[in-house]
């Protein structure tokens, strides 16, 4: 039967799932090899499996006949003294094993270990440190030891091995795909739910599987750890629905917070990865802390969600060209969740890639990739927009190699369309002739068309190609003037219908290249102003109001009235707003005028009150007075741009709460001056 302690060791042994070169090394220094390191240094974010890993080792040198000394980090003391006095065997008798786990606790002796304890080691002794943080750059740059340090970073596992984690668990196959989706690659929380799966305390009865507030709780402790404050607890948040999280986003979206310190403090965390683009956490962490927040507040995860999105459209308003093209890629990921979006976009590291202007060199390969996926007919067409459209086109390089992996084509044809670009092109024909039969485009205005999206590799389906490509699609026609018309082409055309059912139009025009039919599918866009589409989108999303006028909420109400003044400026797309559909203007005479003279009545009424002042001031400058910015009408009040923020945002809450009480209320009984609230 053996001990308790071989069988745990033995069980140990058998769930112990990948690290086979962190195993692999380690043993060959059991066996005294020459050429293998003394010390090895395990680091990597909350759940990663370094005490686990830490474990399995100790097993290992017992069974090699090695004594250890094992510590938890937790409970060293802060003088060297006493862990000298705690480790004196791996000073002392050859061959002792020192394990640390939980290093990240006593971090303040690595300086005093590396170069003053650990030169002092017994012969044959080893030496195990495992924690949340990198060992500082001295000591790993140090070419003394150099072959003597082995430092790792645990990674999440990869997919094949959380499959086998969750059934090693037996856990029911049914259940694996959600927790995959949930857990991502981190050993803690694929633990924990398949632990919770193989009963039901840990599960709720939702068809998409979601943790219990236990399980949330002991993923936190272990992913997380202790969070500061409620300003850190609330920058977390941001970081846990936001795509990528900047210094500049924070301040956006948290502006009576210390945006600086916030943003230092979620650098250092251990779970989070930094990117061009700024931070991002670890899958599992992502989503323990969207799933708490959910839980656990589920209005604030609604109010956070919101803030981030209006912060993503106004930035598709004003930011720099070079900007603004990651703007929808990064409001669509706060809807990921959504079966709409779901069936066209991925947001997928695995294919990882990044878009770059096409050059001369990289012809030939793009027009054997045409050639490959879409025939001779189709590569001498992608040569023919090459020569007339360069600009058009974006390759695509593999961020881990740099190989060209795909390109897109996004074409912009002025009116009236060219009969060299008809004769050469039968998509584009199709194009055209859609136009005329739908509603002709006028003098000065223009089509723009997704013409070619070809990634061999992964051929027409969703990719982070086409993530990319559309979102550049979407960001260039909420910034062209005179855009009438955007499509896209799609070989499957079948397919792609269900996809885009209820964001694109099917046109019903099928043209022919070659030996293959292209589905051509649109969106007129003087019918549907880009930000209009998009918040299309994020409507959907949000929670029905508990009361309220049939079909809207008062999410998507206050978003309606959000995108009335972002248009006020622009006559036509504030006559096509979504607040023209509410309530409160259905007995309006002269909609347009009326709401317009309504908004303004709303917002000077706010400075009834002395308090309302500034958000008055604050909603005048950024809407009514022809600031082309936020930041320029924050100068124009002569305001700290932050300072700003936060009195537009108390402005907007409060013209927001007015205004539904009107949509509610009506004016039966009540003149509208009384229903504004008292700030």
């Amino acid at each position: 039967m053996g001990s308790v302690g071989e069988r745990l060791s033995s069980a140990r042994g058998r769930a112990f799932i990948g690290r086979e070169e962190e195993l692999d090394c380690f043993a060959r220094a059991l066996t005294g090899d020459p050429h293998a390191p003394l010390v090895f240094y395990a680091y990597g974010p909350g759940g990663i499996g370094k005490s686990t890993l830490v474990r399995r080792l100790a097993d290992r040198a017992r069974t090699a006949g090695r004594s250890s000394v094992e510590l938890d980090g937790r409970f060293v003391s802060r003088d060297p003294a006493d862990f000298e006095r705690s480790a004196t065997p791996f000073l002392d008798v050859p061959g002792t094993v020192l394990i640390v786990d939980s290093f990240e606790h006593c971090q303040w002796l690595e300086s005093w270990l590396w170069q003053h304890f650990l030169p002092r080691a017994a012969d044959g002794a080893l030496a195990v440190l495992a924690g949340r943080l990198p060992p500082q750059a001295q000591w790993s740059a140090d070419p003394a030891w150099a072959g003597v340090l082995h430092v790792t970073e645990l990674k999440p596992f990869a997919e094949d091995q959380a499959r086998s984690l969750l059934a090693a668990a037996e856990l029911r196959p049914e259940l694996r795909e959600r927790v995959l989706r949930f857990a991502g690659g981190n050993p803690l929380a694929l633990s924990l739910a398949a632990a919770a799966g193989s009963g039901s305390a840990g599960w709720s009865k939702e068809e998409i599987w979601a943790p219990s507030a236990d399980v949330l709780r002991t993923l936190l402790a272990g992913l997380i750890g202790e969070v500061p404050t409620a300003a850190h607890r609330r920058a977390l948040e941001v970081a846990a629905q936001a795509h990528s999280t900047s210094e500049e986003l924070l301040s956006s979206v948290l502006p009576e917070e210390d945006a600086h310190l916030l943003f230092s403090w979620l650098r250092d965390l251990p779970f989070m990865e930094s990117a061009h683009r700024g931070l991002h956490p670890h899958d599992a962490a992502r989503e323990t802390l969207a799933a708490d927040l959910r839980w656990r507040a589920p209005h604030a995860f609604v109010t956070m969600r919101q803030r981030l999105a209006d912060e993503y459209l106004r930035l598709l308003r004003e930011a720099p060209e070079e900007r603004v093209w990651t703007v929808t890629d990064e409001l669509f990921y706060l809807f990921k969740e959504m079966e709409t979006l779901a069936r066209v976009r991925t947001w997928s590291r695995e294919d990882e890639v990044h878009d770059r202007p096409l050059q001369p060199g990289d012809i030939d390969v793009v027009l054997g990739m045409a050639e490959e996926t879409e025939g001779p007919a189709s590569a001498d067409i992608v040569r023919y927009w090459a020569q007339r459209q360069p600009q058009a086109f974006s390759v695509y390089r593999l961020v881990s190699t740099g190989r060209i992996v795909a390109f897109t084509a996004r074409l912009a044809l002025p009116a009236p369309p060219d009969p060299q670009d008809l004769a050469a092109d039968p998509v584009v024909a199709a194009a055209w002739a859609h136009t005329e039969a739908a509603g002709p485009v006028g003098p000065g205005e223009h089509i723009g068309i997704s013409r070619f999206s070809v990634y061999p590799e992964r051929y027409q389906v969703p990719s982070r190609v086409i993530d990319l490509s559309s979102s550049r699609a979407q960001a260039e026609s909420a910034r062209a003037r005179g855009r009438a018309y955007g499509f896209a082409v799609f070989q499957d055309a079948d397919a792609w219908a269900v996809r885009v059912k209820g964001t694109l139009m099917d046109t019903g025009a099928r043209p022919l290249v070659g030996e293959h039919t292209y589905g051509l599918f649109c969106v007129d866009w003087r019918q549907e102003p880009v930000e209009s589409w998009l918040h299309r989108f994020i409507s959907a999303t949000e929670v029905p109001a508990r009361s309220g006028p049939p079909g809207i909420s008062r999410s998507t109400f206050d978003q309606a009235v959000r995108e009335a003044l972002a248009h006020w400026r622009d006559a036509s797309a504030f006559s096509a707003c979504a607040l023209m559909r509410a309530r409160l203007t259905a007995d309006l005479a002269e909609p347009v005028e009326e709401l317009r003279a309504l908004l303004r009545q709303a917002v000077d009424e706010l400075a009834r009150d002395p308090r309302g002042v500034r958000a008055r001031d604050a909603l005048t400058a950024g809407y009514f007075s022809g600031a082309p910015t936020q930041e320029a009408a924050a100068r124009r009040l002569g305001l700290p741009y932050g300072t700003y923020r936060r009195h537009l945002r108390q402005g907007l809450d409060l013209l927001c709460e007015a205004l539904w009480r009107w949509e509610l209320h009506g004016p039966d009984g009540d003149d509208r001056r009384t229903v504004l609230p008292q700030t």
